[in-house]
C-alpha cells in the first residue's frame, strides 16, 4: 500500500512539474523562428562614429555626420543641450570630449567592450520576433548606440532608443562608475543590461502604468508584469538580470519569500496609497527599508513579478496581450492565488 502511494506521490509530482514547465513556456517562440530573424536587426554604431571623429577637421565631419544619420544627429546633440545648428561650436565641444584624458580612455574601452555586438543584436532581434507575434501593432524603434562622457545611459526619442555604451562597460569601471552615481545602481552597469533595458523602454513606452487608486500592490504588479514579459521576450536572460539583481541578492528574495509577503501583509502596506511608502517598496535603493537592511532594493517588484507568474500559471486561458494591457490589478490578486 505505501510503495503504491508513494508511485502516485511521484506520478503527481512530475505531472506537476511538466504542466508547470509547459506553462511556463507556453509563450516560447521555436528556435527555428528566430533564426529567421537574427540577421534583420543592425544596431547603428553612432558612438563609433562620434569616437572616430576627426578632430582635425571636426566641422567637415559633423556634417558628414548630419547628413548620413539625420534624425539620431539631431536628437543626440538635444540630448546634449548643444545646439547642433552651430556647428563650430559643437565642434569645439566634441573636441573637448574626445581629447579629454578620462573620457578618451573610456572611449577606448568602448571600442573593447563592443567590438563584437552580434550577440547584443541577436538578443534584440528575438525580441523584436516576439514584439511582431503578440503585438504587432507596436511601431518598433531603430536601436543605436552613442557615448556621451556617461551624460545618458538610455535615451528615447519618437522613432529610436539610444543606448550610451560608456555606461555599461562593465565591473572593471565599477569604481570609476561610483564616482557619478549611487552605488547601488552600478551592478547593472554591464553589457548584459543592454538588451534588458531597451525591452524595458519599449514596454514602458507602450503599456504605460495606468491605475485609478495609485495603491501599492497596483505598482508591484505593473512592475512584476513588466519583468514577467521581459523573461518572455529574452529566454535567455537570467531572472537575476531580468530582476536587475546580483546572484545573492536574488537568492536573498527566494530565501525570504514568505516573510516579505508577511511583512507587507502584516504591517498592512499593501493597499497603501502613500507615495514615500511606494517609492520603499519598488524605487531603486540600497535596501527595501520597510522590509529588512539585509534586502536589495525593490522588493515589491520581485513580489509583483512572483504573484503575476502565479496568475499566468492560474489561469492559463490568459493570453500574453491581455496581460500587458489589464490593469484591473485587483482582480489580478485575487485569481493569483498567489501563497509563497
Amino acid at each position: 500500500m505505501k510503495k503504491k502511494c508513494c508511485f502516485a506521490f511521484i506520478l503527481l509530482l512530475i505531472s506537476v512539474l511538466c504542466f508547470s514547465c509547459k506553462n511556463r513556456n507556453r509563450f516560447r517562440i521555436s528556435v527555428s523562428d528566430l533564426k529567421k530573424t537574427e540577421k534583420s536587426l543592425h544596431i547603428i554604431r553612432f558612438d563609433s562614429a562620434i569616437i572616430n571623429l576627426d578632430t582635425n577637421n571636426a566641422v567637415n565631419s559633423l556634417k558628414n555626420l548630419a547628413e548620413q544619420y539625420p534624425e539620431i544627429y539631431a536628437n543626440y546633440f538635444e540630448m546634449l543641450q548643444i545646439d547642433a545648428a552651430d556647428t563650430v561650436f559643437t565642434a569645439k565641444m566634441m573636441i573637448d570630449l574626445l581629447t579629454d584624458s578620462a573620457y578618451s580612455s573610456i572611449n577606448r574601452a568602448v571600442g573593447k567592450t563592443f567590438v563584437n555586438i552580434a550577440p547584443i543584436e541577436r538578443q534584440m532581434a528575438s525580441v523584436y520576433t516576439y514584439f511582431n507575434t503578440y503585438f504587432p501593432e507596436v511601431q518598433l524603434p531603430d536601436i543605436f548606440f552613442f557615448v556621451s562622457g556617461c551624460n545618458a545611459s538610455t535615451v528615447i526619442f519618437p522613432n529610436c532608443i539610444g543606448i550610451g555604451t560608456d555606461w555599461y562597460l562593465g565591473e572593471d569601471f565599477y569604481n570609476f562608475y561610483e564616482k557619478l552615481t549611487y552605488a547601488y545602481l552600478v551592478q547593472n552597469m554591464t553589457p548584459q543590461s543592454i538588451p534588458v533595458d531597451i525591452s524595458l523602454a519599449i514596454f514602458k513606452m507602450n503599456f504605460p502604468f495606468r491605475s485609478e487608486q495609485n495603491r501599492l500592490i497596483d505598482n508591484m504588479l505593473y512592475q512584476g508584469r513588466l519583468m514577467y514579459l521581459l523573461s518572455v521576450m529574452l529566454p535567455e536572460a537570467t531572472p537575476e538580470n531580468i530582476a536587475g539583481y546580483t546572484p545573492e541578492q536574488f537568492a536573498w528574495c527566494k530565501q525570504y519569500e514568505r516573510e516579505i509577503w508577511g511583512t507587507i501583509i502584516d504591517q498592512k502596506h499593501l493597499f497603501s496609497t502613500d507615495y514615500g511608502l511606494i517609492r520603499d517598496y519598488t524605487g531603486d535603493a540600497p535596501f527595501t527599508q520597510p522590509v529588512s537592511q539585509e534586502s536589495p532594493g525593490r522588493v515589491g517588484n520581485w513580489i509583483g513579478w512572483q504573484i503575476i507568474k502565479s496568475y499566468m500559471d492560474n489561469n492559463t486561458d490568459v493570453a500574453l496581450q491581455t496581460l500587458a494591457r489589464d490593469n484591473n490589478f485587483q482582480k489580478i490578486l485575487e485569481k493569483s492565488k498567489y501563497k509563497p
